[in-house]
């Protein structure tokens, strides 16, 4: 049950990151220069976010040797 929630965040992650990145592909289209960067700047920590949890729960959910 916990890999299946950790996998689950972890796509979570990725669905809010990918929502980021296309806010700030917009801003940087519309001219908005500092929406774009600082929405890139989210997109980054929450990709980050992503791959730590679902990395982390591949890792922590292995069976011991």
């Amino acid at each position: 049950m916990k890999k299946v929630l950790g996998f689950l965040a972890g796509l979570f992650l990725l669905t809010l990151a990918a929502g980021a990145a296309r806010t700030a592909s917009i801003g940087w289209g519309g001219g908005d220069s500092d929406v774009g960067f600082w929405w890139t700047v989210i997109a980054s920590f929450l990709t980050i976010a992503a791959l730590g949890a679902l990395v982390g729960t591949a890792i922590h959910s292995r069976r011991a040797d």
